[in-house]
Parts: structure tokens; sequence; C-alpha cells
């Protein structure tokens, strides 16, 4: 099994800054792409920020300059620096990982159960 554990979402005021992060564990050979999503009141889920295992790094259009993403492949773990927020970044933040397990030959992708993230203006 794997288990995909966010943490560091709260609430926060416009301007200010939060830190996600989320670690993968079980039993995992090897994590392909690993990021994050939202999921806004009332919206689709939608990409945040996401990473593959050699580096390449995707970024909603909305976040790119605010938003840094970070990979630690040793330790499966992912962040995500929240700088500038604005109260559209309101919504509940899911890491998602695309997972190769020790007795398979194929990728799956897990989800986090989410966490909160509310800006106020």
């Amino acid at each position: 099994q794997v288990q995909l554990v966010e943490s560091g979402g709260g609430s926060v005021q416009a301007g200010g800054s939060l830190r996600l992060s989320c670690a993968a564990s079980g039993a995992i050979w090897s994590i392909n792409d690993m990021g994050w999503y939202r999921q806004p009141p009332g919206k689709e889920r939608e990409l945040v920020a996401s990473k593959t295992s050699g580096g390449s790094t995707v970024y909603a259009d909305s976040v790119k300059v605010r938003f840094t993403i970070s990979r630690d492949n040793a330790k499966n773990t992912v962040t995500l620096q929240m700088n500038s927020l604005k109260p559209e970044d309101t919504a509940i933040y899911y890491c998602k990982a695309d997972v190769r397990r020790w007795n398979s030959d194929r990728y799956t992708t897990y989800w986090g159960q989410g966490t909160q993230v509310t800006v106020s203006s």
C-alpha cells in the first residue's frame, strides 16, 4: 500500500506565505511525477505544479513566479512554497504521485487526503 500525507495548510491574509509538504510512504519502487493539485470551492480540480523525478517542472500560469515546487527523490517528498498568496488561491490542495510499487511494472496514481488553504483579503 502507498500513502501520501500532506501538511502545512492553513489560513493566511493576502500577500502572505504558506508551505505545503507531502511525504509518500509504503512499498515504493520509484515515483515518476509528483506534485500538487487544488480544488477551489465549486470548481474542478486543477494542476498547480508538478515535478518529475528527472527534474522537469510545470506550473499553472496563475501561480508562476509566486509558487515554487521542490522535491527530494531520496525521501519521496515534495514541497510547495507559496508566496504572495491571493484570495483566489483558496482551495483544498492535494498531493499527487505516480508510483511504481515493488511488485508492479506499471505506475499508479495516488492522492493525498487534501489540505485546506484559505487566503483572506
